[in-house]
């Protein structure tokens, strides 16, 4: 199983950029990039708890749980 990062989806939807959702949230824009393309470990529930607010979406709307697929 895996947790998929679909945050450029909402941020395309609620237009707004990268810079600016980085600014709002009070994160820099490298470490908003890498929790886009999914390169974090974790993410704090204060930063996630902002992302949502800023995008006006629940955590579902950016995270999807995949099952795994075996070969």
């Amino acid at each position: 199983m895996t947790i998929e990062v679909t945050l450029d989806l909402m941020i395309a939807k609620r237009k707004i950029s990268g810079k600016e959702l980085a600014a709002k949230v009070g994160i820099t824009e490298q470490n908003l990039s890498l929790l886009r393309t999914g390169k974090v470990k974790g993410v704090r529930f204060a930063t996630l708890n902002t992302i949502c607010e800023v995008l006006d979406c629940q955590p579902g709307d950016i995270l999807v749980h995949t099952a795994a697929t075996s070969d």
